[in-house]
């Protein structure tokens, strides 16, 4: 028996907001999208066009106001072949939430506080 990563999931208070970061930051594009007869909610998958994993927008009709991320202690991680063009595309998006220099890794957050591991992919 083989278990394959498949998606992870995020639910998202602005789905097109979130939609135009992930575009925008990580170069993330729509690969699928989802949506029931009562469009009580909405399934974007988004990914990077490379490998088969994609991360789950999940956006609720219903919902009035953002979530509470908690402690927020869990992230994903993306690896880069540029890493200092990509820090500095994300400085100028204004959206690099935490740094370790030491490590040499920085993390990005999204509109509604998810965050994101940057690693240079010769690391």
């Amino acid at each position: 028996m083989k278990f394959r990563f498949d998606h992870n999931n995020i639910n998202v208070f602005d789905l097109e907001k979130s939609i135009k970061f992930y575009e925008e930051a990580l170069g993330f594009k729509v690969l699928r999208t989802y949506e029931p007869e009562d469009k009580s909610f909405k399934l974007v998958y988004v990914g990077d066009g490379i490998t088969s994993h994609s991360l789950e927008l999940t956006w609720l009709r219903d919902r009035n106001e953002p979530y509470n991320l908690g402690d927020n202690e869990i992230h994903m991680c993306v690896t880069v072949d540029d890493y200092e063009a990509a820090y500095e595309h994300h400085k100028k998006m204004g959206c690099i939430c935490y740094e370790n220099i030491g490590m040499g890794l920085y993390f990005i957050a999204d509109p509604d506080g998810y965050w994101t591991e940057i690693l240079p992919a010769n690391r």
